[in-house]
């Protein structure tokens, strides 16, 4: 059996990892886009790194696009296969890839405006609606804990591993010249107390891990003190300074985290008289999912759930979708609260809401979320006192405040309870992705401290014969 890595390889996007057995068959694990300007200036994402003609099997983790956004491109490129996934990974795919595909179709059509080009440099789009629509026909839903055959060599068996909705561990049965080798490749590990989904659950014993390290170096802050710290930003922002709370967000996770939070401070009598606004699509359609998957919450949201029967919608919480109410938003002289999308300010109308407002000391803006290096949302995190959005230069007055609570990744304690489950001993071989090389050192050291002995850190180049 053979181990590669094609993404998600001493960097935290791009997640893309293949399991040749020794009869020849092709696993690929998780298919997702490399995210960030440098991505983007590379066109790093139209080389996969492999034949997509020749990969037999996908398995999904989950719906986010760094995992998942490159699946309409591989079935564009030849893939013929089945694409597994749990129920609820599912739903959301059919709403983030086509918002993918528009997204990419809508980059490439502003990048050839105006311009005289010839067919050789017009910008493409990566893939169209169709082809992610094309896409989609080739998922299969999985339910959580039950093993299905793929084939008479592989079986195949999702457990919770928490960070979003649908999120899965890949636990694999492979048999091999009359052996079965056991592996499991844990995507994105959740928390231990995510405020609405199940806490990761305990996977079968494993012979080869493949996990993630993202925060494999910190700790998280108190995440019950996170109510508490939103509510004083609040406040300081909009009744003190009379400003606009901005909140850049993921569509999928964090603005629903955010807006339960803030469900919760209003039930509670404690959020000021103040409108909140989601404006995305995206996030109002990929909240809707959320609220289709109560199988998928956990015990503490459904209890709320018996006094509040919607935890994501309150009276002066508004979800924008058309265009023109977007833009209306940007003459409301009112404080307010805006949660937009992407969570890395790259795109989406979190631009148009930073262009707006960044420059006014009234207001605030709120991160909440991991931003890649090279994005606008890490720029700002280093404190960076000008930045460029549509081609002007706009000095940053708001305040910058960060918050660390919310996110979906366990940190380094997290993760390395969610391992406990295994014997140590029994695991031949752990191999880190998705985190940045300092992080992942440190993170090794933890693991060979927690007992387990061979912890690899492959690169974009790295095969292993196992």
């Amino acid at each position: 059996m053979e181990f590669e890595f094609k993404g998600a390889a001493q960097t935290v996007t791009g997640s893309k990892h293949i399991i040749t057995t020794r009869n020849g068959k092709k696993i690929l694990l998780d298919c997702g886009l490399f995210q960030g300007r440098d991505a983007l200036n590379s066109n790093h994402n139209k080389d996969l790194g492999f034949n997509p003609k020749e990969i037999d099997y996908c398995i999904l983790s989950h719906a986010h696009i760094d995992h998942s956004g490159a699946l309409p491109y591989l079935v564009k490129e030849g893939y013929k296969g089945t694409i597994f996934c749990t129920k609820a990974t599912l739903d959301l795919c059919e709403i983030m890839l086509v918002d993918s595909a528009h997204i990419q179709e809508s980059d490439a059509e502003y990048k050839n405006r105006n311009k005289d080009l010839d067919d050789e440099t017009r910008v493409e789009p990566l893939y169209t609606i169709e082809d992610a629509k094309n896409a989609l026909t080739k998922f299969k839903s999985v339910t959580y804990e039950k093993w299905i055959k793929i084939d008479d060599e592989i079986e195949l068996c999702f457990t919770v591993v928490g960070h979003i909705l649908g999120a899965g561990a890949i636990n694999l049965r492979i048999k091999e010249e009359g052996h079965i080798n056991k592996v499991c490749y844990t995507g994105d590990i959740g928390r231990e107390n995510h405020r609405i989904i199940k806490k990761p659950k305990p996977f079968p014993q494993a012979d080869y891990i493949i996990t993630e390290s993202t925060y494999g170096n910190r700790l998280h802050d108190n995440l019950e003190k996170a109510e508490n710290r939103l509510l004083d930003i609040v406040i300081k922002t909009c009744v003190e300074k009379k400003g606009k709370l901005i909140i850049p967000a993921f569509s999928l996770g964090r603005t629903q985290e955010i807006v339960f939070a803030l469900d919760q401070l209003e039930t509670a009598g404690k959020l000021p008289k103040i409108n909140v606004y989601v404006d995305s699509p995206l996030s109002t359609n990929a909240t809707e999912i959320v609220r289709n998957h109560p199988e998928c919450f956990n015990s503490d949201v459904i209890k709320y759930m018996q006094f509040d029967s919607d935890p994501f919608g309150f009276d002066r919480l508004h979800y924008i979708t058309k265009v023109e109410d977007s833009k209306m938003l940007n003459t409301i002289p009112d404080p307010c609260i805006i949660i937009s999308a992407s969570g890395m300010m790259e795109a989406g109308r979190i631009l148009h809401h930073l262009r707006n407002n960044i420059g006014d000391k009234k207001n605030t803006l709120l991160i909440v979320g991991y931003c890649e290096p090279s994005t606008l949302g890490a720029r700002l995190l280093r404190g960076d006192k000008s930045i460029k959005l549509y081609g002007e230069e706009h000095n940053v007055n708001a305040d910058i405040e960060v918050m660390n609570e919310y996110s979906a990744h366990g940190d380094y304690k997290e993760m390395i309870s969610y391992l406990s489950c295994q014997d140590p001993k029994k695991v031949k071989e752990v191999y880190l992705v998705h985190g940045a090389y300092e992080v992942q050192l440190e993170y090794r050291e933890k693991l060979l401290d927690a007992g387990f002995e061979k912890v690899r850190i492959p690169s974009l180049t790295s095969k292993y014969q196992v």
